[in-house]
């Protein structure tokens, strides 16, 4: 006989007995209080973690628990993978009217610079205003020294202590589109040298950029001096042309920041923006 129902077996005995001492009232009031005794013991055993039922339950729900965390790791990281907006990695230096964002994976130096090109002919910028092109590979931000590698570049650098990565390729629209690069380094003593050694390179890397073809009536400049100048009250070296036109020039137009350019008004331009900038500050 199984122990649970020779227990029972033992309990209605009992129970039998105390009725016959007690009388019916009594055997009444027995049972009821072994009844809910034995409801008692087998709702412990359903509670109990034993039970296979609740081990059936329990595992199931650590099942569905792992199968949710797994769901919504997996969207977490298919949403955060497929984010493909361009956020600038860069603070410009001054207010811009305009940014352009152009993607120049798989082009080489003749590419890109017919695509700034392009981009300076159409742009929409108002006149006065200033429109910054970053250019991005595969949606990242090209930043100066490697904007410089790209362009097969002779400018050397110090360090990003020295010389900052973060620049601006832009077109100040003055009546005519004039495409410039402002730099900013911790002092000018920090670029000096590298741009002084970089003039006789210089026009070479820059002159597509800036819109003038090498031809028989300009391969001349390929081995002219740059020269001191002053622009807008401040020191700068110019590379002039055979009438006295400026053709490259760059001006110191403050303590941190340099710009290269073609067109005095575009200088001109940047001075007024930095000022602005510092006035804010």
């Amino acid at each position: 006989m199984p122990d649970d129902e020779m227990k029972t077996k033992m309990i209605e005995t009992y129970a039998d007995d105390m009725a016959q001492a007690l009388g019916d009232g009594g055997a009444v009031t027995i049972k009821k209080v072994i009844e809910d005794e034995e409801a008692r013991e087998a709702e412990k055993k359903n509670l109990s973690p034993e039970s296979k039922r609740n081990k059936f339950f329990m595992l199931a729900g650590i099942l569905l628990l792992g199968l949710a965390v797994g769901i919504l790791g997996f969207i977490f990281l298919n949403k955060k993978a497929g984010m493909t907006a361009v956020a600038p990695q860069f603070t410009p230096m001054i207010f811009i009217d305009q940014t352009k964002f152009l993607e120049i994976s798989e082009q080489n130096k003749d590419k890109i610079i017919k695509s700034v090109r392009d981009e300076a002919n159409a742009t929409e910028v108002k006149e006065g205003g200033i429109e910054v092109i970053y250019l991005t590979l595969s949606k990242k931000i090209v930043g100066l020294r490697e904007f410089i590698v790209l362009l097969k570049g002779n400018l050397v650098l110090g360090g990003q202590e020295l010389v900052d990565d973060n620049f601006l390729l832009g077109i100040a629209n003055n009546g005519s589109k004039n495409v410039f690069l402002l730099i900013k380094m911790r002092s000018w003593p920090d670029i000096f040298d590298s741009l002084r050694v970089w003039e006789n390179k210089m026009f070479y890397d820059l002159q597509g950029l800036f819109g003038v073809e090498l031809s028989a009536n300009t391969n001349y400049l390929l081995n002219k001096n740059f020269e001191d100048g002053i622009i807008e009250n401040k020191n700068a070296r110019i590379l002039y042309d055979a009438t006295g036109e400026v053709v490259l020039m760059y001006v110191f137009v403050d303590d941190t920041h340099v710009v290269v350019a073609n067109d005095r008004n575009t200088v001109r331009e940047i001075i007024t923006r930095l000022t602005g900038n510092r006035l804010k500050q």
